[in-house]
């Protein structure tokens, strides 16, 4: 546990610290070792042995506020005992439970139909706190702390880090096979146009397919990349078969495939493996996925996102390492957009099983197109969603942290929704802003 401190000592402070400054700040309860440190974090009940792993280590709610920062252990008490700061709310284990996904082993009842925990019924959600990165607010305080008892600790720049547009491929075209492109000519007399594409598309290439639209996508994108430098990611899917939720299942290795490939290389963007759902419950089929796509794509894929986000169990995670992931982009609700792991900023993942800290990145999902409309979901109109999707990136800004938009290429389809437009318009606010 003595690494996991000092990592999410690290990750509040936002600065490197010397070894007499890390020993200057002490976690303890023990009340005889306060004067030993300029400043105490008072440790909670949170890892005690016969506590940790079940429900009695839940948060109790209401939440309390310090400062009118949400905490989830410790109380809101902040002292001075003699040359000594004591900070009574242990933003170590409210940390901890967040960005390890803890909550998630211990509600492990609470999954919808896909195996996948349930946002609304997050702790934050149900404080109505998603919408606030809590840690990097931790880190505020903090910050604050150390400055009172004499370190120069300065704050982050209020500017977005990075930006990374992101994209799942789950179907690739439309009107690439006989069944679509007779199932449009029935219905003709209802939409000739959308008959005469079909035809376009199947004999004349997938680039006039209404679902290809991945030049549009990648000239969005590069105008973006004229103000921040993006990172533009497409995940592909290579595996499935078992599940409806598959299909179709994904030809890499066809003509269709290269050139989006050649396409994708063209303009610089990168190739990320999007396992399937069928590996969101036999985590190991990412094995044969990610060797598949490295074969069809000719490059080495270090980046995932799992279909669905699928990543169904905490402990799942360690398969990605195992095969040689590096970032995995999952970490976003599909019910309710904001901030899953209560920071807004890329963190290594802790395995609350192991209670190991791992070298694999976990990136924030900030937004999902499909969240924000989907009647199963948020249902908002396209005015709150462009609101609602504004008040995240500015959170984002505010704490220095890091954007992960995801937009499929089916739903930016010409005509389809308010995606397109609402993509565009979340584009021209970054290019302004």
């Amino acid at each position: 546990m003595e690494d996991i401190f000092k990592y999410i000592l690290q990750f509040l402070i936002r600065t490197k610290l010397t070894e007499i400054e890390s020993a200057s700040i002490g976690y303890t309860s023990d009340v005889t070792k306060f004067h030993l440190y300029k400043l105490v974090i008072v440790k909670s009940f949170f890892f005690d042995k016969e506590i940790y792993g079940t429900e009695k280590s839940l948060p109790e709610y209401p939440l309390k506020n310090i400062e009118n920062i949400p905490i989830l252990y410790g109380e809101r008490k902040i002292e001075r005992q003699g040359d000594t700061i004591v900070l009574y709310s242990d933003i170590i284990a409210s940390s901890y439970f967040l960005i390890s996904r803890y909550e998630e082993i211990v509600k492990r009842n609470i999954r919808d139909k896909h195996g996948r925990f349930i946002g609304k019924e997050s702790v934050l959600a149900k404080n109505n706190y998603l919408h606030r990165p809590i840690v990097d607010e931790y880190g505020k305080l903090l910050r604050k702390l150390l400055r009172e008892v004499g370190y120069a600790v300065e704050e982050p720049n209020s500017k977005i880090e990075n930006i990374y547009l992101t994209h799942d491929v789950d179907k690739i075209a439309h009107f690439r096979n006989i069944k679509s492109v007779g199932g449009a000519l029935i219905r003709a007399y209802k939409n000739p146009v959308l008959a005469v594409i079909s035809l376009k598309t199947f004999f004349c290439g997938i680039k006039y397919d209404p679902w290809f639209t991945f030049h549009y996508l990648l000239e969005q994108n590069k105008l973006l990349n004229k103000k921040y430098l993006c990172k533009i990611i497409f995940f592909i899917k290579t595996g499935g078969g078992k599940f409806q939720e598959d299909k179709p299942i994904a030809k890499t290795s066809s003509r269709d495939y290269q050139y989006l490939f050649n396409l994708l290389k063209n303009y610089d963007a990168e190739i990320g493996l999007h396992a399937s759902y069928e590996a969101g419950i036999f985590s190991k089929n990412i094995e044969s996925e990610k060797k598949k796509l490295e074969k069809d794509a000719k490059i080495d894929i270090k980046y995932n996102r799992h279909h669905f986000l699928r990543s169904c169990e905490p402990e799942d995670m360690q398969v990605l390492i195992d095969f040689g992931i590096t970032d995995d982009f999952t970490m976003g609700y599909a019910d309710v957009a904001g901030f899953r792991l209560g920071t807004c900023r890329s963190v290594r993942w802790i395995n609350p099983t192991t209670q190991k800290l791992t070298p694999l990145i976990l990136h924030p999902l900030t937004i999902m197109d499909g969240t924000l409309n989907d009647e199963r979901y948020m249902q908002l109109s396209e005015t709150a969603a462009y609101n609602y999707s504004i008040q995240l990136i500015e959170e984002t800004k505010k704490h220095g942290g890091d954007l992960c938009l995801l937009w499929h290429n089916t739903s930016v389809v010409k005509n389809v929704g308010y995606h397109r437009r609402l993509y565009e318009n979340l584009l021209n606010f970054l290019k302004l802003n």
